[in-house]
């Protein structure tokens, strides 16, 4: 069993926009505090014999201009690497081209975990499902990474995506949409639209859209 409020509440979310490359991009942010020290969060999402246990399979070369691809999903390229603090990296997925940054700070005896994922999104696509097209996605994924340094045993892809189909990862995503549509709601997006994009998003995660 996984304690769904819990694990939602535990990632703060923020998005906004920023200029960057070609223009305005879109940015959705997520952070959240582990206990783990920040040696082992750098390693938990950097080392490829461990990122499959929490994630997917990954090849390639993950160092500063090493390109990398994870099994059935997104690759890119490493432009920047700050061990153990920082990475930055493209995200290349479905013929688009997308960043991302990660970045760990000391908490304690603890770490501090910040994702930013950065796009340039056309205002039509973001109107219909806004931050939770990625935002839910990567909730899912901090809630595989802390299974692993919590010391839960590997979970298989499969498995994952079972989990997700299932009542508990239903209730999940809803509560993930939820939390996003908040975020949405706070950066100054008028309600109505929010949460119009947030029942779509549900809708696709969960399989239940027309």
């Amino acid at each position: 069993m996984i304690d769904v409020t819990h694990q939602v509440n535990s990632v703060s979310r923020r998005v906004g926009r920023r200029d960057f490359k070609a223009g305005e991009a879109r940015v959705v942010t997520l952070a959240r505090s582990y206990d783990s020290p920040p040696d082992d969060v750098w390693d938990a999402c950097t080392n490829p014999e461990r990122i499959p246990r929490w994630f997917l399979p990954v090849t390639g070369e993950l160092r500063l201009g090493g390109r990398y691809q994870l099994q059935g999903n997104a690759g890119g390229t490493v432009e920047r690497c700050d061990p153990p603090k920082s990475f930055f990296a493209t995200w290349e997925f479905g013929g688009e081209v997308s960043w991302i940054e990660l970045r760990l700070t000391p908490e304690g005896d603890g770490t501090r975990f910040e994702l930013e994922h950065i796009a340039h999104v056309d205002d039509t696509k973001w109107a219909e499902f806004g931050p939770g097209a990625v935002g839910v996605g990567w909730d899912s994924i901090l809630l595989g990474l802390d299974g692993d340094l919590s010391g839960t045993p590997a979970v298989k892809p499969e498995d994952a995506m079972a989990w997700l189909a299932s009542e508990e990862g239903r209730r999940f995503v809803t509560a993930s949409s939820e939390a996003w549509c908040a975020a949405n709601v706070a950066s100054g997006e008028d309600a109505t639209v929010a949460r119009e994009c947030a029942d779509r998003t549900t809708a696709a995660y969960t399989g239940t859209g027309s």
